[in-house]
């Protein structure tokens, strides 16, 4: 059986105002920080045989944050880059709903072709690591598009808003992937103090 526990990254500027990132290669605020540390206390307590990061910096902070202790193996992989959302990156929810009534960002990534990129991904990760235990850091849209096509359309892209530093997991057995939860946020302080 291999085990994907997949970690949104931690909040960034950005996530905070409202902007979309996409494949701007934004870092962490503070809070993000504090969300990728309480990820990484959850995820010590159990043995995790690597680590997979995009290489973006919001994603691969959060990772090394969450390596800080286990010292697991750290791969970045290309596969979970985050969509990019072309001439929208950069925009608030108004300004994007303004500038592109219809949704349609100019200069996007085409949304088959990034979803065949990031299951692709998965594919090589269970073809590479087989068995194994992985964290899986990566983005919204990447995590949600697992998610979509994991649940043949149920939850994830249109559906499920992803919070930042959330949890969801994923198990390859009997021959197919297999979501167990998504979208855990029992970790992050900010939701327990709250009762959210």
């Amino acid at each position: 059986m291999t085990l994907i526990c997949i970690v949104r990254h931690g909040e960034t500027d950005w996530n905070a105002q409202g902007k979309l990132q996409g494949k701007t290669d934004i870092s962490l605020n503070q809070n993000g920080i504090v969300q990728a540390n309480e990820c990484k206390n959850t995820l010590s307590s159990n043995d995790w045989d690597l680590i997979i990061t995009s290489p973006l910096k919001r994603a691969k902070e959060t990772a090394e944050i969450i390596n800080t202790e286990m010292k697991a193996p750290l791969i970045e992989m290309e596969d979970f880059i985050e969509r990019s959302f072309g001439d929208a990156e950069g925009m608030t929810e108004s300004e994007r709903t303004t500038a592109f009534p219809d949704k349609n960002y100019s200069n996007q990534e085409d949304r088959i072709s990034f979803s065949k990129r990031v299951i692709k991904g998965i594919e090589k990760i269970n073809e590479l690591y087989q068995g194994k235990k992985i964290i899986l850091v990566a983005h919204g849209a990447v995590i949600n598009a697992i998610l979509t096509h994991f649940s043949n359309g149920e939850i994830g892209s249109g559906k499920t808003r992803l919070l930042n530093a959330c949890m969801s997991n994923i198990v390859f057995i009997e021959e197919q992937w297999k979501i167990q939860d998504y979208n855990q946020i029992d970790h992050l302080s900010q939701f327990n103090k709250e009762g959210i």
